[in-house]
């Protein structure tokens, strides 16, 4: 059991890190140029349209991806047995980080076609949520209602 809670930690902490380097690669190849930086700058609608977008879906996201999992967390996890209750904790948790990486992807993508703010604060928001989903050993017992053993 001990073994099984390690290595789904250590599989959430790898996907933790993916979900930071991910976006910082990202950046990166913005500021080098590799990527297209200030196709939308001049064009005043189709920068209204890409912070909407960006907008509208870091609103409807951030809440979704740190709801849904305690939903599903008390409606389908909480009712399964251990082994089973472990993969699908770490499912949703990759789930969770994978929408929230969404929403960061694609406002960094705003934010360098179109060189506004918006994009990088729907970025930031999204990566300051990500932190509610800090993987740790503490946290996933508390979460399955796992006791640790005393030694």
């Amino acid at each position: 059991m001990e073994k099984q809670i390690k290595q789904t930690i250590n599989g959430l902490k790898i996907q933790y890190v993916l979900f930071w380097i991910l976006p910082i690669l990202l950046i990166i190849a913005g500021e080098s140029n590799w990527m297209p930086v200030g196709l939308y700058a001049d064009d005043a609608g189709m920068q209204y349209i890409w912070d909407t977008v960006g907008i509208l879906v870091t609103i409807a996201f951030v809440p979704l991806s740190l709801k849904l999992f305690s939903l599903v967390l008390k409606k389908q996890i909480d009712t399964l047995t251990f082994p089973v209750a472990l993969k699908r904790y770490s499912l949703w948790s990759g789930i969770r980080l994978g929408l929230l990486e969404f929403v960061v992807i694609l406002n960094i993508v705003i934010y360098y076609l179109t060189l506004g703010n918006i994009g990088s604060l729907c970025a930031l928001i999204a990566l300051t949520a990500s932190f509610f989903c800090m993987p740790s050993e503490k946290r996933l017992r508390e979460e399955l209602h796992i006791i640790a053993d005393q030694p």
